[in-house]
């Protein structure tokens, strides 16, 4: 994965709660601390998230988005 962010953070994703058309993934980073991201529920699908599998929080200005390989 290439990316011009300079925030990548790798963890574990803990939570996946979908809404209507939102959920909000929670990923568990070094030292247990947690982040939360709000995406889609089309992009859930798309990268194809379940809890425990590794992910990326990515953390541009004040978003956070979700990365995979």
């Amino acid at each position: 994965m290439k990316i011009s962010a300079r925030n990548v953070l790798k963890g574990k994703v803990v939570s996946v709660e979908k809404g209507a058309t939102t959920a909000h993934v929670k990923i568990e980073i070094a030292g247990g601390q947690v982040v939360t991201a709000s995406i889609t529920n089309e992009s859930v699908d798309s990268l194809k998230l379940t809890v425990g599998g590794e992910a990326y929080a990515v953390v541009k200005s004040s978003d956070v988005l979700v990365a995979v390989d």
